[in-house]
C-alpha cells in the first residue's frame, strides 16, 4: 500500500524503488525488512527512513522511530531525519493504517513520535529532498531545522482522502500564518521549496546535490556554540511557544477518532484510494 504519494489531474503517479548508499548503521528490525536506519557519532543522531521508493511510514515503521528515539535522545545533542532513496524524504502515512481497524492504532504510533520530539532537549534537523508530503510533510516540518533541496515538494494532500493532517492542523498556523495554513490544508496543494521556504517551512533551499554538505554545514555552525545554552534555549523556546502542544494532539486526535472516522466520506475516501478509483462523496 502507498502513502500520499502525489495528487495530479491524471492521479497517483507510481514511482519505482531507488537505493540510497550511507553508511553502516544500527538496523531495527520490523517484520521483514529494514525500515529504519540509525547511528550515533559526535552526540549526533541520524535516523533515515528507509522504505523505498516513497518512504510510506506504516505503524511498524513508526514503532521502530520509537525505539530509535529511545536511544537517541538520552545521547544526543543534535538529531537528524532523511530519507532514503531519491524519490522522496517520505511521502506520507500508509493509507492502508487509516482502515477503521487501524487508525486508533496508527495515531497512536504517529503522534508518540510528536509527543517525544516536543519534549527533546537537542536540536533536531530535517534534510529534505523530493517528496515531503502528509505525516512526511508534519515530520519535516516540526523540526527545528528544515533543509530542503530545490526540486523538493511539499503538501498535506490528506483533504482529498476525506480526511485531515492532525499534527498539521497546530503547527502550520504557528508556522505559516492562519490564512497559508488553511490553504495548504483545505485545497491539499503541493508547493515547491522556494514557496515552503518563503511561507516559513522551511529554513534554507539547497541545490539538489547539495543537501549532505547543507546538513554537515549546519551542524558545525550548531556544534559551535555551547551544546548546554543550546538544549536550554531550546527547551524554553518550545516551552513559551508550544506548550499547550500535548493538549492540542488530545484534542485533534479525539476529533479525528470520534468525529471524523465516524462520517461515511472519511471512509469512502480511504476506501477509494485503496480501491484505485476517485471517491464518490456523499457530504456525510
Amino acid at each position: 500500500m502507498r502513502g500520499f504519494a502525489r495528487f495530479s489531474r491524471s492521479g497517483i503517479q507510481n514511482f519505482r524503488a531507488s537505493k540510497l548508499r550511507f553508511e553502516i548503521a544500527t538496523a531495527f528490525m520490523t517484520a521483514s525488512q529494514d525500515t529504519v536506519q540509525f547511528r550515533l557519532e559526535h552526540r549526533t543522531a541520524w535516523i533515515t527512513l528507509e522504505r523505498p521508493p516513497l518512504n510510506i511510514l506504516d505503524i511498524p515503521m513508526m514503532q521502530s522511530i520509537d525505539t530509535a528515539l529511545d536511544r537517541a535522545l538520552p545521547s544526543c545533542d543534535f538529531m537528524v531525519f532523511q530519507g532514503a532513496g531519491t524519490k522522496a524524504f517520505s511521502a506520507g502515512v500508509d493509507v492502508a493504517d487509516h482502515t477503521p481497524e487501524r487508525v486508533a492504532g496508527m495515531l497512536s504510533a504517529f503522534h508518540r513520535i510528536f509527543r517525544r520530539l516536543a519534549k527533546a532537549d537537542c536540536v533536531i534537523i530535517a534534510g529534505v529532498h523530493a517528496y515531503c508530503l502528509g505525516g512526511g510533510m508534519e515530520l519535516a516540518t516540526f523540526c527545528d531545522f528544515v533543509l530542503a533541496t530545490e526540486s523538493a515538494q511539499f503538501g498535506q494532500p490528506e483533504i482529498k482522502l476525506g480526511c485531515f493532517p492532525p499534527v498539521a492542523l497546530i503547527t502550520l498556523p504557528h508556522l505559516i500564518g492562519m490564512r497559508a495554513a488553511a490553504h495548504l490544508i483545505l485545497s491539499g496543494c503541493q508547493i515547491g521549496a522556494a514557496e515552503a521556504q518563503r511561507l516559513g517551512l522551511v529554513t534554507s533551499v539547497v541545490p539538489d546535490h547539495g543537501l549532505t554538505l547543507a546538513v554537515d554545514k549546519l551542524l558545525d555552525d550548531l556544534r559551535a556554540v555551547s551544546s548546554a545554552v543550546l538544549r536550554l534555549t531550546r527547551k524554553a523556546l518550545w516551552r513559551l511557544h508550544a506548550a499547550d502542544f500535548a493538549a492540542q494532539l488530545d484534542e485533534v486526535e479525539r476529533v479525528y477518532l470520534t468525529e471524523l472516522m465516524h462520517t461515511q466520506d472519511a471512509q469512502e475516501g480511504i476506501r477509494a484510494f485503496l480501491e484505485k478509483r476517485p471517491p464518490i462523496w456523499k457530504g456525510r
